[in-house]
C-alpha cells in the first residue's frame, strides 16, 4: 500500500492536511486553509510538485535538526515535514515524499464519526 492524504478541520474551523507514508507516519502537513476547496488545491500542488527534487528546500531548526520544506513553482510553501535528528534522516524523509505524494488516495476527516 502507498501513502496518502487526510484532510481534517482546525478547531477554529479551518481546513489542513497532512501526507501520511505506508506505514501511517505523517511524512507532510500543510499549511491551514480557510476553505476545504484550497485544501484539496494544496493536495493537487503537492501530487505536482513532490516528485520535483528543486522544489525542496532544506532547512534548520533554531536548535540544528534538519527539516524540510515542499514548495510550488511560485516558491510558495506546500506543506513542512518534522524536524529530523540528522542529514540521512531528512533525506528519507524526502525520500518518502517523493515517492507518496503523488498518491489520489485522500481520507476526509472532516466528517463527524456517527
Amino acid at each position: 500500500m502507498s501513502g496518502w492524504y487526510e484532510v481534517s478541520k482546525s478547531s477554529n474551523g479551518q481546513f489542513r492536511f497532512v501526507l501520511k507514508a505506508a506505514n501511517a507516519e505523517t511524512i507532510l502537513t500543510s499549511e491551514l486553509y480557510t476553505t476545504r476547496a484550497a485544501a484539496d488545491n494544496g493536495i493537487a500542488a503537492v501530487q505536482a510538485n513532490s516528485p520535483l527534487d528543486e522544489r525542496y528546500e532544506k532547512k534548520t531548526t533554531r536548535d540544528g535538526h534538519p527539516y524540510f520544506n515542499l514548495k510550488a513553482a511560485n516558491h510558495q510553501i506546500i506543506g513542512s515535514s518534522e524536524s529530523y535528528t540528522n542529514d540521512a534522516a531528512c533525506a528519507k524523509g524526502i525520500a518518502s515524499v517523493k515517492a507518496n505524494g503523488p498518491s489520489k488516495t485522500v481520507k476526509d476527516k472532516t466528517l463527524p464519526v456517527l
